[in-house]
């Protein structure tokens, strides 16, 4: 009952805009699921049904209404290494069953992690990261779009072909036809909202080139879309432990850079539409598709930023936007594929241009000089490291970097008050103590000129790993060797337990004493 009622809540705002919006989606997403399956090495309608499928399913249970999800560019470029693999290992035509093998683990992967609510690890994304993989994506769909302008079917990462380019009149028209879209998609807001400009864009400018008769590229001329149902199949692969480990490892990195896309996104939108979505029962949803996707033929999917942007950019919100985005087109594979087809690829691409424009973050520009250098650093590298290799490969290596950075900083935080009386010497220690900071921590003390007595005071201090441990234990050893008495303050029972040398030398005070747990046990 509650998740009817939660379901209900969220269904949809505004029914004509979520609908309009979900057409205007389904539309755009055709070429880029066709596009998608060339890159994975699939057939075209293995990338559609997927689309259909994840975008559905995603659509009525996931986490963030209003988000598009569907046959992915990040997954496709890895996914095109374990069709050829085991095409080449087991046999032609074999490839897409691996794959389909590959997706289902994928799914049960992205599930478990829901349960067991790895989805608010996402919060340790540093915001340097979130804008370098919003910028990063955006050039991804911008280097997608300009096979298009090539007279082959787009094939290999991101599309790219050895293909010729379109030349002379050709090539002005289709670039006529792209502006053409692209000015209508920002000026006709300025008119009237009452249909997505988008899609305004899309159907003047596919009127226009029916009925001038323009030579200009169609969906057809990528592939026929024409299908029907999809049908429950499992995957033909022998149920064995060597195909297990086979379609494990890529499982893992579909997983990983599925959810991440799929968490980020849910990020992006949040604060485009100033709410907040629920990620762990997202990465369920995710799961949940891609096992059931895997098991009818499609290729596996996450959230896509792309067709997203495009449902909130056109007032796109609750769920039924996703749905319907589904729907239509799954209409349009069994019934308007020959309409579908009659699409300049112009006009599409132009409403994925302003799509790249809507998404890149211009000000990050501005703020480059503003920002620590390091942020500046990880916001570039993000970027580039999206576009080169993948998102998870960009987004891990954000965090590390982003990580080293803080860990370096802090360690230089720690210090040390030092007072005397008539009897001992007393250390008041300021700042985290951690394995960054282990190095200065010894060099505050002066065991060989110390009086025979020494306290130091953790009040003000926090011990925060095994390091930290480490560090506590060498300098008692030290005072220890010289016959002096070393007396620890206010550190937590954990702490006082996991010492070894030092651990006889803490001064229990049950009221003062903090009460924290080591980061090495929150993580086991």
């Amino acid at each position: 009952m509650l998740l009817l009622r939660e379901f209900m809540q969220t269904f949809s705002p505004n029914i004509k805009n979520d609908v309009l919006s979900g057409l205007t989606v389904a539309l755009a997403l055709v070429p880029e699921a066709v596009a998608f399956a060339f890159v994975a090495g699939v057939h075209p309608l293995t990338g559609l049904y997927a689309a259909f499928m994840v975008g559905l399913i995603t659509a009525l249970i996931g986490g963030r209404p209003g988000m598009i999800s569907g046959a992915a560019g990040a997954l496709a470029v890895v996914m095109v290494s374990l069709v050829a693999e085991a095409e080449r290992d087991f046999g032609a035509g074999s490839g897409p069953q691996y794959l389909f093998a590959a997706v289902i683990l994928m799914g049960v992967i992205q599930i478990t992690a829901g349960a067991f609510r790895l989805g608010k690890f996402i919060r340790i994304v540093p915001y340097p990261v979130m804008l370098g993989f919003v910028n990063g994506l955006a050039i991804v769909i911008f280097l997608a779009q300009l096979p298009q302008l090539q007279s082959h079917t787009p094939v290999g990462k991101w599309g790219w072909t050895e293909g010729d380019w379109l030349a002379g009149t050709e090539l002005y028209l289709m670039l006529g036809l792209i502006a053409a879209t692209m000015f209508i998609t920002f000026y006709l807001p300025k008119l009237t909202k009452a249909i997505p400009s988008a899609l305004a864009g899309i159907l003047v400018v596919s009127l226009a080139a029916w009925g001038l008769q323009l030579d200009t590229k169609t969906v057809g001329d990528m592939a026929s879309i024409a299908g029907g149902l999809p049908v429950f199949n499992v995957p033909l692969v022998p149920f064995t432990l060597d195909t297990l480990w086979f379609i494990l490892p890529y499982s893992v990195i579909f997983a990983a850079i599925g959810l991440i896309e799929s968490l980020l996104t849910v990020t992006v939108v949040d604060e485009m539409t100033n709410t907040r979505g629920r990620g762990n029962k997202e990465c369920v949803a995710q799961g949940t598709a891609n096992v059931v996707t895997g098991f009818f033929g499609g290729m596996g999917g996450c959230a896509m930023i792309g067709q997203s942007m495009i449902n909130v950019s056109s007032n796109g919100r609750g769920r039924l936007s996703g749905i319907a985005a589904a729907l239509f087109l799954l209409s349009f594979i069994l019934f308007a594929s020959s309409l579908i087809e009659q699409i300049p690829i112009a006009a599409l691409v132009g409403v994925m241009f302003m799509v790249v424009i809507g998404t890149f973050e211009w000000s990050s520009f501005r703020i480059l000089r503003k920002v620590p250098k390091h942020d500046a650093f990880v916001l570039v590298l993000v970027s580039g490291v999206t576009v080169l290799t993948d998102l998870a490969v960009a987004v891990v290596v954000g965090v590390i970097v982003s990580a080293l950075v803080f860990a370096w900083q802090h360690a230089k935080h720690i210090s040390a008050r030092t007072r005397e009386d008539s009897e001992r010497k007393i250390y008041d220690l300021y700042g985290p103590l951690f394995f960054g900071s282990v190095a200065n921590f010894k060099e505050l003390f002066a065991p060989e000129t110390d009086p025979q007595v020494v306290v130091i005071d953790f009040r003000n201090s926090r011990v925060a790993d095994h390091s930290a441990l480490e560090a506590i234990d060498s300098i008692a050893e030290r005072y220890v060797a010289l016959g002096k008495e070393l007396h620890l303050l206010h550190l937590s029972e954990e702490c006082r337990r996991m010492l070894k040398k030092a651990g006889n030398l803490c001064d229990v005070n049950v009221i003062e004493d903090p009460e924290y747990r080591m980061a090495l046990d929150e993580l086991a």
